[in-house]
C-alpha cells in the first residue's frame, strides 16, 4: 500500500518545523542559563526546559508519524 507522495512531504514539512521549533526552545533554556542567579530569573530557566520538554514530545511525536508513513511506503507495513 503506498502512501500519497503529498502526505509524505507534509509530514516531513511538519517534523522539520517542530524540529526548528525545538531548536529555537532549546536556545531560550541555553540563553536563560546564562543570566543572574535570581530566583525570579531560575523561574524563568525552569520554565524555559518544560516548555522545550513538551516540544521535544512534539518532535518525537511527527517523527513517529514520518517514519511510520515511510516504512508504510517502502515496506507495506
Amino acid at each position: 500500500m503506498q502512501v500519497d507522495a503529498s502526505e509524505l512531504d507534509q509530514l516531513q514539512s511538519d517534523y522539520k518545523a517542530a524540529v526548528e521549533e525545538w531548536i529555537a526552545a532549546i536556545k531560550q533554556e541555553e540563553d536563560l542559563a546564562s543570566v543572574n542567579h535570581s530566583v525570579a530569573e531560575v523561574d524563568k530557566w525552569e520554565a524555559a526546559h518544560f516548555a522545550e520538554d513538551k516540544v521535544r514530545g512534539k518532535v518525537l511525536n511527527l517523527k513517529r508519524k514520518y517514519e511510520d508513513a515511510l516504512r508504510k511506503e517502502f515496506f507495506g507495513f
